[in-house]
C-alpha cells in the first residue's frame, strides 16, 4: 500500500477514475435497490450516478491525453488514508438511511480528496480538473436537500451537527471499539493462562494490568500512525489514538481487577461475569453504530472471545 502523499499525478488520476466508477457502481446500487418502494428516491441516486460517470469521463479523456490510454487499476483499499467502509452492495440490504448517510460520507470525502490532490498538483490541465471536480462536490446539494431539506454543502455539513456526528463515529466510535474488542479478547488467554497456572490472584492480576496497558500502548500506536485523518476526515491521529488505546486497556483491565480480590474462586468467577458483561457490551455497540444485526454480532464476539478464554484455561492448567 501506498500513502496518499507519495501518489504521482498519474496515480491520483487512475484512483479518481476508479473511485467515480465505483461510486456510480454504489448509486446505481442504490436506485435498484429503492426502485420498487421509493422510486423518487431512486430517481435520486440514478441521477447522482449519471454524475459519476460524467466526471469519470472527464478525468479518463485527461489520462489518456496525458499519460495513455492504459488505466492502471488503483483503488482506496490500495491507498493508505482512505476509511474502509463495508462493501456498499451490502448497504441495499438495509434501509434507505443507511444508503443516504454512505452517500454523504461520499460526499465529503471525495470533496476532501480532490481538494487535497488539487493543492499536490503540480500540472496545470490536472490542478484545473481536480480543482472543478473538488468545486463540484462542494456544491452539490447533499441528497437530503435532492430530496426537499435544507441545502447543505460541503463545507456547510462538515461544520453541522449530523455531519459532526456521522465523523465522530469515525474518529471515536471506530477506533474505540476496534480498542475494545482487542482488550477485551486478546487479554484473555494470558489472563486466564496466569490464573489457572498459579491460583495467586495478585501474580494474576499483575499479568492481565501487564497484558493490558501494553495492548492498549500497541493499539494506540497503531492507530495513530495509520493515517493523519486529512484526506479521510477522521481527525487527528491523537485522538483516534488515544480512543483505541484507553478502550483497549479498558477491555482488559475490566476483567483484570477482579483479581485484586484475595479470594481465587471468587475473583475468577467474578472476573467471569464481567468478560460475559464485556462481549455483551461490544455486541451492543457494534448493533447500535455498526449496523450489524444484535444476534449476529453477540454469535461472533461470543465465539471468538469463548474461544480465546478456553485456550487461557487450558494452557494454564497445564503447568
Amino acid at each position: 500500500m501506498k500513502s496518499f502523499s507519495d501518489l504521482s499525478e498519474q496515480e491520483i488520476l487512475a484512483l479518481a477514475i476508479s473511485s467515480e466508477d465505483d461510486d456510480a457502481r454504489a448509486y446505481s446500487g442504490f436506485a435498484h435497490a429503492l426502485m420498487d418502494s421509493y422510486p423518487a428516491s431512486a430517481k435520486v441516486f440514478i441521477e447522482m450516478a449519471e454524475e459519476e460517470h460524467e466526471h469519470r469521463r472527464w478525468l479518463s479523456e485527461l489520462y489518456q491525453k496525458k499519460f495513455g490510454d492504459f488505466i492502471p487499476l488503483i483503488r482506496r483499499s490500495d491507498v493508505i488514508g482512505f476509511v474502509r467502509h463495508k462493501p456498499a452492495w451490502t448497504i441495499g440490504k438495509l434501509n434507505i438511511d443507511a444508503m443516504r448517510q454512505r452517500a454523504e460520507v461520499i460526499e465529503l470525502e471525495n470533496y476532501r480528496f480532490y481538494k487535497q490532490a488539487a493543492e499536490r498538483s503540480s500540472d496545470p490541465q490536472v490542478k484545473k480538473l481536480l480543482s472543478n471536480l473538488a468545486e463540484a462536490e462542494k456544491g452539490h446539494e447533499s441528497l437530503a436537500g435532492k430530496l426537499g431539506e435544507k441545502h447543505v454543502t460541503a463545507d456547510a455539513k462538515i461544520e453541522e451537527g449530523e455531519a459532526k456526528r456521522r465523523l465522530f463515529l469515525l474518529q471515536v466510535i471506530q477506533p474505540g471499539l476496534v480498542g475494545l474488542m482487542d482488550g477485551s479478547v486478546s487479554t484473555l488467554a494470558p489472563l486466564f493462562a496466569a490464573a489457572f497456572a498459579t491460583h495467586r490472584t495478585w501474580e494474576t492480576f499483575l499479568v492481565g494490568l501487564a497484558a493490558s496497558v501494553g495492548a492498549g500502548i500497541s493499539m494506540g500506536l497503531a492507530e495513530g500512525l495509520s493515517d493523519d485523518g486529512k484526506l479521510t476526515g477522521r481527525g487527528h491521529p491523537l485522538i483516534r489514538g488515544l480512543a483505541a488505546g484507553i478502550m483497549t486497556a479498558v477491555g482488559g483491565l475490566g476483567h483484570t481487577l477482579p483479581f485484586l480480590i484475595p479470594d481465587f474462586n471468587l475473583a475468577t468467577a467474578v472476573a467471569a461475569v464481567i468478560v460475559i458483561l464485556e462481549l455483551a457490551a461490544i455486541s451492543w455497540i457494534r448493533y447500535r453504530y455498526m449496523d450489524t444485526p444484535f444476534l449476529k454480532a453477540a454469535f461472533q464476539i461470543a465465539v471468538g472471545g469463548f474461544l480465546v478464554f478456553l485456550t487461557g484455561i487450558l494452557i494454564g492448567s497445564r503447568a
